[in-house]
């Protein structure tokens, strides 16, 4: 069996040596472009997917978020609960947040939409939307009368620039109107514009929690969420058990559980496109290898029945083809891994850039190795079926041409 290997890597050897260089090179060529092809679409679709877990972590939800229990309305006592969450081991901040029902106004525009009060220390401990200042200021436990929007908010003067309804193109220092929906009408000053690129955060207004206490009339000890920031090194999984085991009694969720359903329907619709993708580049792969392979069978089929006529087992000939397959498989896959490594080092510099933010590719491990894999076995597939049909011919026909 070893030998007959030897006769066979021999063989494939000799034929490579023999056969056209530029022809050989263009076909490893085509295979790394293949390869490449194979892992870029799926690199671009984990670089998407990678950014949106990072939008949701670091501007929507956090680590973990902390709901009320079904049918309630409000966490009540909530700064007695984020006292008592940031002294579980594993907690790094908590944030409550409290909302209330209002309607934008700026001349003629006119949006409505929850305004969002928190404590501006505590959130920029659990988020980083303060870190996304477009234009202006992030807010200040003081400040009143003063507000800050998301920048799909504030929009364009040309509406249809817009992806949702906006206040028209408002700058930093422009007043807008706001009418809660306790009957309280205020104007406030936008202290600033905020863009995270995240479709869920830049359709958001905040105030301060002190300003609406004053919209409210009343102290404010209640919140409909609660954000908690995890400390490094920590699951949301380990801690989020932890929190429960504390008598935690609200409603605790990872921020992978809160979102789940609109990610995996992406992630589903991503994984189709990156499957059409991997069985149309093998399906290609097969084709010119066994295109290839097959016009090198036919014009050493005279060599291949003297191979016979000496003594030499179809199945080692066959073997000698499959091996060519693989070497210029294996030898396309290398250029391509050389190929992927540049472009992941070029888009970390340059990232590609979408409406929701910029997309660096992402490639994970796994992936590489096993789209490796399946090109290899298509190159042995392609190597074997045009060979195996030229070496069962009987040796006068082969030795005919």
């Amino acid at each position: 069996m070893l030998t007959d290997i030897k006769i066979a890597y021999f063989l494939a050897i000799r034929m490579l040596r023999r056969s056209s260089k530029t022809g050989t090179i263009l076909t490893i060529f085509i295979i790394s472009m293949v390869f490449t092809n194979m892992i870029f679409l799926s690199s671009v679709i984990g670089g998407s997917i990678e950014l949106m877990n990072e939008q949701t972590v670091d501007y929507y939800i956090s680590n973990i978020i902390i709901k009320p229990k079904e049918d309630i309305r409000y966490i009540d006592n909530s700064s007695s609960l984020v006292s008592k969450v940031t002294r579980i081991p594993g907690v790094a901040h908590a944030s409550p947040r409290f909302e209330l029902g209002a309607s934008l106004n700026h001349k003629s525009n006119e949006i409505a939409l929850p305004v969002i009060a928190f404590y501006p220390d505590d959130e920029k401990l659990v988020t980083k939307i303060h870190e996304t200042m477009k234009e202006g200021h992030f807010l200040t436990r003081e400040d009143r009368g003063q507000i800050i929007i998301g920048n799909y908010i504030a929009g364009n003067v040309d509406e249809s620039k817009d992806f949702f309804e906006s206040l028209g193109g408002v700058k930093t220092g422009d007043s807008i109107t706001v009418s809660f929906v306790n009957g309280v009408t205020r104007d406030y000053r936008i202290k600033g514009i905020f863009q995270t690129k995240s479709y869920q955060t830049d359709y958001k207004a905040f105030i301060s929690w002190n300003e609406m206490e004053n919209v409210l009339g009343y102290p404010l000890d209640q919140s409909n969420e609660i954000l908690v920031k995890t400390k490094t090194g920590t699951t949301e999984k380990e801690v989020k058990k932890t929190m429960l085991s504390y008598g935690i009694q609200e409603e605790v969720k990872t921020w992978k559980e809160q979102a789940g359903g609109l990610f995996d329907e992406s992630i589903e619709s991503f994984q189709i496109i990156n499957d059409i993708t991997l069985i149309v580049s093998l399906i290609i792969a097969i084709v010119v290898l066994f295109i290839i392979i097959m016009i090198k069978t036919l014009h050493n089929k005279r060599e291949i029945g003297v191979l016979k006529a000496i003594g030499i087992d179809e199945d080692i000939i066959i073997q000698s083809y499959v091996i060519q397959t693989l070497i210029i498989g294996i030898l396309g896959i290398t250029i391509g891994f050389c190929i992927i490594q540049t472009l992941i080092a070029y888009f970390l510099a340059y990232p590609i850039v979408f409406p929701d933010g910029n997309v660096s590719l992402y490639v994970e491990t796994g992936i590489m190795i096993e789209s490796a894999i399946l090109l290899l076995i298509a190159s042995i597939i392609a190597g074997y079926l045009p060979a195996s049909r030229i070496a069962k011919e009987e040796i006068l026909t082969a030795m005919r041409g």
